[in-house]
C-alpha cells in the first residue's frame, strides 16, 4: 500500500518507529503535545467512570437509582407547581409568559410548571417616605414660589389597585412612585410661598400633590392608588435655619403686639360703650324728670286757672302776694313805719344796717 512505503507499517497513522502518519506523530489524547486534538472517546470514557463511582454501588445504574432520581424530580415539580398566596396578596398566573385573566386569591393554588409560572403582588396599604433626613441626598430640598428653599419630608400611603398593570406594565413601580411623588411635591411647593408649606396651607398642598401623583400614575398605567399624602416635616436648610428662626420670632412678636393692641382696643371700646350707655340712661332720666315737672307745672297752672275763673279778684290778690313773697324773701329789707317824724326827713344809716362782709385777704397767708 502506498501509506506503508516509509512508515514501517502500522496502518495509515503509522504504527511504530518514528512515523506517525501524515502529521508525523500519532494522537496521544488530551495529555499529548500542545496543539494536538483531544481524544473524544477518552473524554467520554473518563466521564462514564466518574459517574459510576458517584452512583451507589459503583457499577451500573440500578432501578432504585432511577426511582430516586424520579422522586426528586417529582418533589421539585410539586414544589414549583404548588404555591401559596398570603392574605395581603394576590397572584397572577402566566401561561407561556402570558398573564391569565383571573387573579389567584389568598390560599393554596396549583399550576402546571414549567409551562405556567406565577407573580404575586401585595395589595395591602403601604407607606413610602420621600425627602428629608440625612440620607436623602438633597431630595427634600425644594424651591418655593417666593424664592425660598425648604427641606420637605413627606410620606405617601398607597396600595395596588390593578395587580396586572402593577406587575407587567411598569418595570419598577415602587421606585417610579417615589420619583413621581418627589416631582409632584416640587411642583406644588414651587407654586406657593414658603409660609404655606411651613404652617399656613399644608393640607391644601397635600391634596394638590395627591391629585398630581394619581393623574401621573394613571397615565403610566402603574396600577397604584394613592390614598393619602402626609407632610411630616418642613424646615429651612441648616445653613439658613437661624435666619428663618429669627423671622419666625419676629412674626410671633408681631402677632403678640397685634393681639395686645386688639385687647387694648376692646377694653377702651368697652369702656366707651359703657359710658355711652350711662349717658343715654342719664339723658333718658333727665328727659323723664323734665317731662314730669312740665306736666306738673301744667297741671298746677290749670288748677290755678280754674280757681281764678271762680274768683278772679281773690285769686289775683293771692298771686300777687305769693309773687311778692318769693321776690322779697331773700332780699335785704328795712321797714319804716309811717307817722314817725312828721315834717322831718329822718336819716337812716342804711349802709350801717347792712351786714358787713369781710374783704378777702390778699397775698395768700401773709
Amino acid at each position: 500500500m502506498p501509506w506503508n512505503d516509509k512508515s514501517g507499517g502500522g496502518g495509515p497513522w503509522g504504527g511504530g518507529g518514528n512515523g506517525g502518519g501524515p502529521w508525523g506523530q500519532g494522537p496521544k489524547g488530551p495529555s499529548g503535545p500542545q496543539g494536538s486534538p483531544p481524544d473524544l472517546e477518552d473524554i467520554i470514557r473518563r466521564g462514564q467512570d466518574r459517574l459510576r463511582r458517584a452512583l451507589p454501588g459503583g457499577g451500573g445504574a440500578s432501578p432504585a437509582v432511577f426511582l430516586l432520581i424520579a422522586a426528586a424530580l417529582v418533589v421539585l415539580w410539586a414544589f414549583k407547581a404548588v404555591y401559596t398566596v398570603q392574605p395581603d396578596e394576590v397572584a397572577v398566573e402566566l401561561r407561556l409568559g402570558k398573564p391569565k385573566q383571573e387573579l389567584s386569591q389568598p390560599g393554596l393554588h396549583f399550576l402546571w410548571w414549567p409551562l405556567e409560572t406565577v407573580e404575586t403582588a401585595k395589595i395591602s396599604e403601604q407607606l413610602v417616605t420621600v425627602g428629608g433626613g440625612a440620607n436623602s441626598n438633597g431630595a427634600g430640598l425644594m424651591l418655593t414660589g417666593d424664592q425660598n428653599i425648604v427641606n420637605v419630608q413627606f410620606s405617601v400611603a398607597y396600595q395596588v389597585s390593578d395587580p396586572k398593570s402593577y406587575l407587567f406594565d411598569v418595570s419598577d413601580p415602587d421606585e417610579m412612585l417615589q420619583q413621581v411623588a418627589e416631582s409632584a411635591m416640587r411642583e406644588a411647593v414651587g407654586r406657593r410661598p414658603a409660609l404655606d408649606i411651613f404652617r399656613d396651607d399644608r393640607q391644601g398642598i397635600a391634596s394638590s400633590v395627591r391629585e398630581i401623583i394619581q393623574s401621573t400614575l394613571d397615565s403610566y398605567k402603574a396600577g397604584l392608588q394613592v390614598n393619602a399624602i402626609s407632610i411630616e416635616d418642613a424646615a429651612p436648610p441648616r445653613e439658613v435655619a437661624d435666619a428663618f428662626d429669627e423671622v419666625q420670632r419676629a412674626e410671633q412678636d408681631e402677632d403678640k403686639f397685634v393681639e395686645q393692641a386688639n385687647q387694648y382696643s376692646n377694653q377702651k371700646l368697652g369702656q366707651a360703650r359703657g359710658e355711652a350707655a350711662q349717658i343715654r340712661e342719664d339723658a333718658a332720666a333727665y328727659k323723664n324728670r323734665v317731662v314730669q315737672e312740665a306736666e306738673g307745672e301744667a297741671q298746677r297752672f290749670i288748677s290755678v286757672y280754674d280757681e281764678y275763673a271762680k274768683a278772679p279778684e281773690v285769686t289775683r290778690q293771692r298771686l300777687y302776694l305769693e309773687t311778692m313773697e318769693k321776690v322779697l324773701k331773700d332780699s335785704n329789707k328795712i321797714i319804716v313805719e309811717q307817722g314817725n317824724g312828721q315834717g322831718v326827713v329822718p336819716y337812716l344809716p342804711l349802709p350801717a344796717l347792712q351786714p358787713k362782709v369781710p374783704a378777702p385777704a390778699l397775698g395768700g397767708n401773709q
